[in-house]
């Protein structure tokens, strides 16, 4: 069956009103579905509206918090760590990017450490709030493990994403982001609501084989086998180790039982202008790219892309002609729709 396409002012109204029934407050509603149907736009399904069910399935077991008390425990005029409370992670994450960036305009870098959050989406969002104000932004997130390290066939780490973006100025921005596993967890979820198969590589069933079914996918593999997980086991270091919260150690030991979609993060924000002039700067990002973009090409290719290019070139198109959603999506969103007594976007 063919996917529907959902015009996304109307799908993030839906979206916000769902979480509006799970008890959030309006404002954190809006920032959520904001992030989720921004993934959408930009191609990221895997991070957009078809997280709303398991969403709904966490607030219902206790796992996620729609009113969480954020606390700031530790701050320098660089640093920040903040206690979630098991916040939404846009919720959280917003706030602390918000704090890395002013101490990042004040002294010249801001770096935050989160706490306990939960899935904080597709993580791009935050390091291009920094980019939008001239600064180089980083996010990482590490949670439980889902990840085989090379030769286990059990999970180990977690496919911990990484994001990275810079300001250029007629190319907006050069935004890597990226799961240190093969291909990140959710595409799993969208490839079962396609109803399509998986490429070998990305995942392995309960026994450690690799296997072309979503549904009995188990365990990520990395990328690039030790250099994704070596990426991942270091993030883990930097940010679960570094809060005093070691999600993987107390899974793999069975000590103090995490709850799952637990998630420790770490922001940053550099002020380019401590370092160099900032349109200087932006015309070096934009003669980089194009000094790529020149590279001889192979027979086939047309053009060669740079990180975060694909993904504003979907944008482009969903923006003005709607976001498909595929059929098991829309079916989840129905749910929502006759939980929350909601009336859904038109096409739905």
């Amino acid at each position: 069956m063919e996917d529907v396409r959902i015009e996304w002012k109307a799908l993030q109204e839906f979206t916000a009103k769902v979480f509006e029934g799970l008890g959030m407050p309006p404002q954190d509603a809006a920032k959520e579905a904001e992030v989720l149907v921004w993934a959408n736009l930009r191609g990221v399904d895997s991070h957009g509206v078809q997280r709303i069910e398991e969403y709904a399935k966490r607030v219902d077991a206790g796992i996620m918090n729609p009113q969480p008390h954020i606390q700031v425990l530790k701050e320098t005029p660089a640093t920040i760590l903040i206690e979630a409370d098991r916040a939404f992670g846009p919720v959280v994450t917003t706030f602390a990017m918000e704090k890395v960036i002013d101490k990042a305009r004040k002294v010249g870098i801001g770096w935050g450490l989160i706490r306990n959050t939960t899935h904080q989406g597709a993580m791009a969002y935050y390091t291009q709030m920094a980019a939008a104000r001239g600064m180089a932004g980083i996010a990482v997130v590490c949670s439980p493990p889902n990840m085989a390290p090379p030769g286990a066939r059990a999970a180990g780490v977690h496919n911990s994403p990484i994001a990275i973006a810079v300001p250029g100025k007629n190319y907006k921005f050069l935004s890597l982001d990226m799961a240190t596993s093969v291909a990140a967890g959710g595409k799993l979820h969208v490839a079962i609501d396609k109803g399509t198969s998986i490429p070998p590589d990305w995942a392995l069933d309960k026994d450690g084989r690799p296997t072309t079914d979503p549904k009995k996918a188990v365990f990520l593999q990395p990328a690039a086998g030790y250099k994704g997980y070596g990426l991942a086991l270091m993030f883990e270091c930097l940010s679960s180790l570094m809060v005093g919260n070691p999600l993987i150690t107390s899974t793999l030991l069975n000590q103090n039982p995490v709850a799952p979609g637990t998630q420790n993060s770490f922001v940053g924000a550099i002020h380019i202008g401590n370092f160099t002039d900032i349109e200087q700067y932006k015309e070096n990002v934009d003669r980089l790219v194009t000094a790529l973009k020149g590279l001889p090409k192979i027979e086939g290719v047309s053009e060669i892309f740079v990180p975060g290019e694909p993904e504003e070139r979907v944008y482009e198109d969903r923006i003005k002609n709607g976001i498909p959603l595929p059929i098991g999506t829309v079916e989840k969103l129905r749910k929502a729709a006759e939980r929350f007594k909601l009336k859904l976007p038109p096409g739905l």
